[in-house]
């Protein structure tokens, strides 16, 4: 169960009643009808927002509850832990398996590139791409571009939830899957320009907001036990993805 309604710190910041209600109901709706529907095995997409605020590094999978989440998507991250208990609950209470997976942040082919809703790294890409499209002297990055967040391609995700064919009850209840190395919001930038060819010097705005300083997962238990081993590197990743961003008119017209 993939489906969710997401954003980047923007929207969840103008919107968090819809981001708590939206999926509270989504993930109810869904998992209560597949435990009445007796469907056996259950895995759920959660969300590295559902790890507090500024805790250690790297998270772990029991660090979830144990400190305040981060305000500025306290409601996303609210719903997701939800849906998670949902599925433990289903799994205790009537000998199903129903299990949670925490990917770290996704970017890829099929991204959204809406500026009001996308995610960090899709919209660093277009904002890069625009200012080589009008030759723009800088671009703007927002708060100080220290804070850090870890990105896997989504292929590599992809790839690992189909060899789970048949494997879901192996899971533990939850599962973090993180490539395993963080960058700062600046080196996602300064990534992205060497990929697309323009390199311009960065301008931040210390009047927005910048989230949770880092988030980085400790991903060892998927690697050690549940053959877990993502092979895309930011570099590839990007290029990859800006490829597909150029060939879309769909993802052109969003922009």
């Amino acid at each position: 169960h993939a489906a969710a309604k997401v954003g980047g710190i923007e929207a969840n910041i103008r919107s968090p009643f819809d981001f708590l209600h939206s999926n509270l109901s989504m993930d109810a709706n869904v998992i209560n009808s597949c435990v009445e529907a007796g469907v056996e095995n259950f895995l759920y997409v959660g969300s590295s927002c559902m790890y507090p605020k500024d805790f250690r590094q790297p998270l772990l999978e029991s660090d979830i509850l144990a400190a305040p989440l981060e305000p500025t998507n306290e409601g996303y991250a609210i719903a997701k832990i939800s849906g998670s208990k949902l599925c433990e609950y289903a799994s205790t209470s009537f000998g199903l398996n129903y299990k949670t997976i925490i990917p770290s942040n996704l970017y890829g082919p099929g991204d959204n590139f809406n500026p009001g809703s996308s995610h960090l790294l899709a919209s660093v890409i277009r904002k890069v791409h625009i200012a080589s499209q009008s030759n723009a002297s800088e671009i703007e990055v927002w708060g100080r571009g220290t804070v850090r967040r870890e990105f896997t391609y989504v292929s590599d995700l992809a790839q690992w939830v189909v060899s789970l064919h048949g494997k879901i009850s192996d899971l533990p209840a939850v599962l973090n899957l993180g490539i395993g190395i963080d960058y700062s919001i600046d080196e996602f930038y300064l990534e992205a320009m060497k990929v697309i060819g323009y390199e311009v010097p960065l301008r931040h705005d210390l009047s927005k907001p910048e989230g949770m300083k880092a988030k980085l997962m400790d991903s060892s238990l998927a690697r050690e036990e549940h053959g877990w081993s993502p092979s895309t590197n930011l570099s590839e990743g990007i290029e990859k993805t800006y490829k597909w961003f150029l060939k879309n008119q769909d993802a052109n017209a969003r922009v």
